[in-house]
């Protein structure tokens, strides 16, 4: 992702800081009740097309709540759901989070995606091995 004139990609620096904002460090909730919001706020801070309103199940080409077909073993169709859906680009699938800070879970460097300072680059030295 590249940086322009105070822009991150066509979206405000400040825009991108007042998304993290307002989303890092948030403890409990529900994937269901935020995953829509929070990827429809990032589409914006990111001054990204948000999807669209759902409609005709066989034209929705990129929305939440994708319907699609599985079919069973045993010859049944089940019909599931795509959290955010784009025709030929991506499929999301949002999860909730359960895992505690600094747990045996973390994942290390995670965090390190929104740290305000940046590396010295140029540099060459054993730590860039």
């Amino acid at each position: 992702m590249g940086t322009t004139h105070g822009k991150i990609d066509s979206a405000p620096v400040s825009a991108v800081e007042a998304f993290i904002a307002r989303w890092q460090g948030r403890d409990g909730g529900q994937e269901r009740a935020n995953y829509a919001m929070f990827l429809r706020e990032l589409c914006d801070a990111l001054g990204l097309q948000p999807p669209d309103p759902a409609g005709d199940p066989e034209t929705n080409d990129y929305v939440f709540e994708r319907v699609v077909k599985e079919p069973g073993r045993d010859g049944t169709v089940a019909s599931r759901r795509i959290d955010l859906y784009k025709r030929g680009s991506f499929v999301l699938e949002a999860k909730q989070s359960r895992q505690q800070k600094g747990g045996d879970k973390e994942v290390q460097g995670q965090t390190d995606l929104f740290l305000t300072e940046t590396a010295s680059r140029g540099r060459r030295g054993a730590d860039r091995a």
